[in-house]
């Protein structure tokens, strides 16, 4: 992927976490590799991670880590020397969300994990001259979805999450901020319905599904001095899609 944002190495000698990040192809993938191309050194987090097809140029380690193992995922960021970036990544969009169970699950991988990760690494941000949290909300987190209320509950507390923690670390030198992707050409799209990716690119203003290095270069723009006094934000990077 080319870096067509930033210059070279403007991230050089930082350390980001990602989560979410072990799903070739995904938003926390591309994520993950666009930090790890402006120089920084990047621990992605997530299932499957002896899976990651990861590029030998690139300083990107992957890790299997079930987010909601709260022993496993304490053990990690105690052993952490340094941390700059944490992109909360991590997420699910199940079916059968109106069950109890599966609606705590979604909470649990969505948005309660962001909240218990993001404090286990404000010690370490603290003392970053850059330090960043990006969570990931959703277009249903403003307009939700009939099929998938676990989700769009999630998305929306992440919202509130971003806020209220840019709020809290604010003193600290630490930015909290929030993407909010809509219709992004990944492996997930794959499972629609014949005709529905058509329809979606219809009704978006740009035409097109987005790219998941499209998300990537807009978490790089929150870790970077260009967005120095940006925090509490939710950007949408929908196309113009949840206008309508």
């Amino acid at each position: 992927m080319a870096n067509v944002t930033y210059q070279k190495d403007i991230l050089k000698d930082k350390v980001a976490v990602v989560t979410g990040g072990t799903s070739n192809g995904g938003l926390g993938t591309a994520t993950a590799f666009h930090l790890a191309e402006l120089g920084a050194k990047v621990y992605t987090l997530g299932l499957k991670a002896d899976e990651t097809t990861i590029p030998n140029v690139l300083d990107v380690e992957a890790i299997e880590m079930d987010v909601t193992d709260e022993e496993k995922i304490e053990k990690f960021f105690s052993d952490l020397t340094q941390l700059d970036i944490l992109f909360n990544g991590a997420g699910v969009n199940m079916p059968d969300q109106y069950k109890y169970d599966t609606y705590k699950k979604v909470m649990d991988i969505n948005a309660n994990s962001a909240f218990h990760i993001s404090n286990l690494a404000r010690p370490l941000l603290a003392k970053s001259d850059i330090a960043s949290i990006i969570n990931v909300s959703s277009m249903y987190a403003i307009f939700g979805s009939d099929m998938a209320p676990a989700y769009s509950a999630s998305k929306g507390a992440i919202g509130q999450i971003t806020k209220s923690l840019a709020i809290e670390y604010a003193d600290e030198g630490i930015r909290v901020n929030a993407v909010a992707p809509g219709w992004i050409d990944t492996p997930l799209m794959d499972s629609l319905p014949e005709g529905q990716a058509e329809t979606i690119i219809e009704r978006t203003p740009m035409k097109r599904l987005g790219k998941p290095e499209e998300v990537g270069q807009a978490v790089a723009f929150f870790c970077t001095p260009a967005a120095s006094f940006v925090t509490g934000a939710i950007l949408p990077i929908d196309g113009a899609y949840s206008l309508f």
